[in-house]
């Protein structure tokens, strides 16, 4: 599979492309997303109470940069392994994903009194961050390395 990827460019040159869309997301996270935890977060947040936060908004900017990075993870996916359905066996798993996380994050926020904190960060770390794909990329080769 590596040989075959070093051989053809084309699909390098889309993957570096990806991968590089994949970065501006992240570079330009402060400028593009409302997200009132990327400061929380930063901080020394666990003495500290939760931001004021407007949950539609707070959904809607979640949504959008899991389907960018999704977007982009998908592409990858599909230009690593070259396999139609690899690409939407992810794309049903990313979606069945962020679902069952933005029920589990927003469950947090609304019915606890005080939440977790370190919970929350690593849930919303999933939202906003696409951990899938380095977990699915080594799943899939070796997939294909065990067929």
């Amino acid at each position: 599979m590596l040989r075959e990827l070093i051989k053809n460019k084309r699909r390098l040159f889309f993957i570096g492309l990806a991968l590089l869309g994949l970065i501006l997301v992240r570079a330009f996270e402060d400028n593009l997303f409302y997200d009132p935890f990327l400061s929380f977060f930063k901080t020394d947040y666990q003495n500290k109470p939760l931001p004021d936060l407007n949950c539609y908004l707070l959904f809607g900017n979640l949504l959008l940069r899991y389907a960018l990075n999704t977007f982009f993870s998908l592409i990858i996916i599909r230009l690593l392994f070259n396999e139609r359905n690899l690409m939407l066996f992810s794309g049903y798993l990313f979606i069945f994903l962020f679902v069952i996380l933005v029920i589990v994050f927003f469950g947090l926020l609304h019915f606890s009194d005080q939440p977790d904190y370190l919970i929350l960060f690593y849930i919303r770390r999933f939202l906003i961050q696409p951990l899938f794909l380095v977990l699915f990329i080594p799943a899939f080769y070796y997939q294909q390395l065990t067929r």
